[in-house]
């Protein structure tokens, strides 16, 4: 079962009341959604999106259960780079709050078998949305050497990017890497011994590099933060989980500028990180940095 991370703060930062209308920009399995609407029943009215259909299924079977009617949803298949389009489209005004929580779904990890973690052999793929055409088997197989170590730098502050991006074009020359498990035996060859028995796996970062490129996380993040900025009604709210430094230096960013020029105010000043009682519960929180903003125009 998935747990939502940092529930109970993201409540209390968005403070959602009866009749409001809120935006979660990344549904996932509804669990943040759910305790939205029911804090904004019986007249508000959510909206959801997320880019997997399977996650509008769960939430939508998770909302009827709970005795949510249909009436305080909509649901869209969609990816939230597209939140303007989304918004128009459904006809979705005044917005007292939107979410982002960017963590992985532990189902892309554990089950969608399309090569997302190390630890199962699978076809290197990594897309979140089967529609799109690149690959994390395109980028390994065919990307020159300059690019390869670019991606590994930037995106994943992988330190040995160098021996890495070499290690891959020369087993590429013989062979193609076709699997997660090829590519982990790269990275193993790539790093020294200490590089291995550290709390972090060697291929963490790499991973992570090839997911953020293919599915153009980074790009669609500044363009979905633009996006909310804009839309969320004057005392609105956006409330924003980030797992890895790249995302929150996004976000952070963005927000303090946005501060700067008194068109928004932080609610915490500091960042919200989860106590040690939710780590224990779900050790993927541990990462999970909460920024929350209120418009002031």
């Amino acid at each position: 079962m998935h747990i939502p991370v940092l529930l109970k703060e993201v409540i209390e930062g968005l403070n959602p009341k009866e009749g409001q209308n809120y935006i979660d920009c990344t549904l996932g399995e509804g669990g943040h959604s759910l305790e939205i609407l029911k804090k904004i029943l019986p007249s508000g009215k959510l909206l959801g999106i997320d880019f997997d259909s399977r996650n509008i299924s769960l939430s939508k079977e998770l909302f009827n259960n709970s005795g949510i009617k249909e009436d305080n949803y909509t649901l869209v298949n969609d990816n939230f780079k597209n939140l303007n389009e989304i918004v128009e489209q459904n006809k979705f005004e005044n917005i007292s709050g939107i979410l982002f929580d960017l963590g992985l779904n532990s189902y892309f990890l554990d089950e969608s078998k399309r090569g997302f973690s190390f630890r199962f052999d699978e076809f290197l793929d990594m897309r979140f949305d089967p529609k799109t055409s690149l690959t994390a088997h395109d980028i390994v197989n065919k990307f020159p050497r300059t690019e390869l170590e670019n991606i590994l730098l930037d995106l994943g502050e992988e330190t040995f990017y160098k021996q890495i991006a070499a290690e891959i074009i020369k087993t590429r020359k013989n062979q193609e890497i076709k699997t997660t498990y090829d590519l982990n035996e790269i990275i193993y060859k790539s790093t020294p011994r200490w590089y291995k028995h550290r709390k972090i796996h060697p291929s963490t970062k790499t991973f992570m590099a090839l997911r953020i490129y293919v599915n153009q996380e980074l790009e669609n993040l500044k363009t979905a933060i633009e996006s909310a900025c804009d839309i969320v009604s004057c005392h609105g709210r956006i409330a924003i989980i980030s797992f890895h430094s790249l995302e929150d230096r996004i976000v952070k960013t963005y927000f303090k500028e946005l501060v700067d020029k008194k068109e928004f105010k932080h609610i915490n000043k500091k960042v919200i990180v989860p106590k040690w009682s939710e780590i224990k519960q779900n050790k993927r929180s541990r990462s999970a940095k909460l920024r929350i903003i209120e418009k002031l125009i």
